[in-house]
């Protein structure tokens, strides 16, 4: 044999030593690279789709976990607010929310809030506010959501001055609920009356115009109605009946005074 195959040998040998003694003395596989983890911060954010209008409960919100960079000052942290999900609940969506948005109080609006009436107002009706008192309001025993009747009540002058005036009071308005008394749209802290000046009806637009009108011209009074006659159909009115069949006019032709009837 010569000498460079013994090198060579010698060479192979050392080298599968060198490899046995590492792999002997070795535990396993290198551990893998630590990755470092992110800090979070828990996001108070909408458990389901909420819908415009809607009123949010407890039920309706959830804490979630989001990066602490991605958490933009706009929404509510667990960490600033731990009480924010009780304290929200109530509120009324002014926009819709989707399932796992983040709670922003812009969208919210509160019962104490600017725009709390325009988001409980149902679609097509109209919130009009008219003067009360406690004779013409019950006794202050009308609260918000109750349902009421308007009265009309006005003087009928006598045919001439011997004969005294009367008064004619009739229903132009059935089953009306009320939206507010003042600027109280909820019952608060157990309180059973609300003595206010000022009660907000919700509306049809053809019913805002009768108010309207019925308040130029005499008193108005709300009686109240049993909760058993929440539903119970509206009571036309005199006045409403006139507008649908038409109003009646007074022409003089050439000195001969005659009638005509006006479909509206």
């Amino acid at each position: 044999m010569n000498t460079a195959r013994i090198v060579v040998l010698a060479i192979a040998l050392g080298a599968g030593s060198v490899a046995l003694y590492l792999a002997s003395s070795s535990d396993g596989p290198p551990p893998p690279p630590q990755v470092a983890e992110l800090p979070t911060t828990d996001v108070l954010v909408a458990k389901g789709d909420i819908a415009l209008g809607q009123a949010i409960g407890a039920d309706d919100m959830q804490w979630q976990s989001w990066p602490t960079s991605a958490a933009s000052t706009n929404v509510i942290a667990r960490n600033a607010r731990p009480e924010a999900m009780t304290q929200m609940a109530g509120a009324i969506a002014r926009s819709p929310f989707i399932a796992g948005e983040p709670i922003r109080e812009a969208k919210l609006v509160r019962a104490n809030g600017a725009g709390f009436m325009a988001a409980v107002l149902p679609s097509g009706m109209r919130a009009v506010s008219t003067e009360i008192s406690p004779e013409t309001g019950a006794g202050g025993f009308i609260l918000p959501n109750d349902r009421v009747d308007v009265i009309l009540s006005k003087r009928d002058k006598g045919p001439d001055s011997n004969t005294p005036d009367g008064v004619m009071s009739e229903i132009i308005l059935s089953n009306i609920r009320v939206l507010a008394i003042d600027q109280a749209p909820k019952e608060k802290d157990g309180q059973n009356t609300v003595v206010g000046k000022t009660a907000t009806l919700e509306l049809k637009p053809e019913q805002a115009e009768l108010l309207a009108r019925a308040r130029q011209s005499g008193t108005l009074s709300l009686a109240l109605r049993a909760l058993a006659d929440a539903n119970a159909p509206e009571t036309p009115s005199e006045d409403t009946d006139t507008r649908k069949r038409g109003s009646t006019v007074n022409i003089v032709r050439y000195g001969i005074p005659s009638t005509a009837t006006i479909t509206k």
